[in-house]
């Protein structure tokens, strides 16, 4: 059987899991073992992207990766995805397929466009730039090695991962004239990209991973307020938004654009089980 090297074996690729092991001998690298990955058959590794010295055992150990760790907080770069392809490039036997979650905040503000993979990114926040680097680094590696495939994917949510603190406490929301556009994708999806890129993804191909959503911020939050029983959040203008919402939170409202998906549907293949976030909404228990 083929193995799989999942680096990053959160949320995400937990809940794809029972659908991996029974196609893929699935590995994972983990910081300290898990009974339940173990229960669901994963042999784990124990090792640390921030720790060079505990990834020798990745050499050559698998025919196809899933990179979903995150870069480090701080920095310009993404220090970790260069340790993981220096270990993957050593030895004779290379992995010949790697799938890689990156994000759309890599396009930056595209002022509500439509946004194809196209697009040149255009990052404004330190974390985009660090996916940016991460992205770059992996698409020179997939020139001489694997077969490259780079998701970008905008805001995840899933039942149990909604942002309800935001509502609960109130923090405000741009006025409708000026607020900008948002995207999302189920956790689900999200994991049955990474499968359909497995089978379907190109070399050095990138593909925005989204649903058929439209919304602007704030009718997302409306929507979600509605479905759970919360009051909806207060509207203010971009200006006062500004001063009233941490920085890393603005950075994320003063984004907007409108992710095309229609390489993800055609190339991949993918049907989405969630195609709006209303097929979530309608389901969540009123909770006030």
């Amino acid at each position: 059987m083929r193995r799989l090297l999942i680096v990053g074996c959160g949320d995400v690729m937990r809940r794809v899991l029972p659908r991996l092991v029974k196609h893929w001998r699935v590995l994972a690298l983990v910081r300290q073992r898990d009974p339940q990955l173990a229960a669901m058959g994963v042999l784990q590794i124990e090792g640390d992207l921030d720790r060079p010295a505990t990834l020798r055992r990745l050499t050559g150990i698998a025919d196809a990766v899933i990179h979903s760790a995150p870069p480090p907080a701080e920095g310009t770069g993404d220090p970790r995805t260069k340790r993981l392809i220096a270990v993957l490039q050593r030895g004779k036997s290379l992995a010949r397929h790697l799938v890689y979650i990156s994000t759309s905040g890599v396009y930056g503000d595209c002022g509500g466009e439509w946004v194809d993979e196209t697009r040149s990114p255009a990052a404004k926040s330190a974390r985009a730039t660090r996916r940016i680097d991460a992205e770059h680094r992996l698409r020179r590696f997939g020139k001489h090695g694997p077969r490259v495939s780079i998701l970008r994917a905008p805001g995840i949510y899933a039942e149990d991962r909604l942002p309800l603190e935001r509502l609960r406490k109130g923090l405000p929301l741009i006025t409708a004239s000026e607020d900008s556009h948002t995207n999302h994708i189920h956790a689900e999806d999200l994991g049955r990209a990474c499968i359909a890129a497995l089978r379907h993804g190109a070399a050095n191909r990138i593909y925005n991973i989204s649903d058929d959503s439209t919304l602007a911020m704030g009718e997302w939050f409306d929507k979600l307020a509605d479905a759970t029983g919360l009051p909806r959040a207060p509207r203010l203008s971009r200006a006062e938004v500004r001063q009233a919402v941490p920085p890393m939170q603005w950075s994320f409202m003063n984004e907007s654009r409108r992710l095309d998906n229609r390489r993800m549907k055609h190339e991949l293949g993918l049907t989405l089980a969630y195609p709006t976030v209303d097929a979530v909404l309608e389901e969540l228990p009123c909770s006030g």
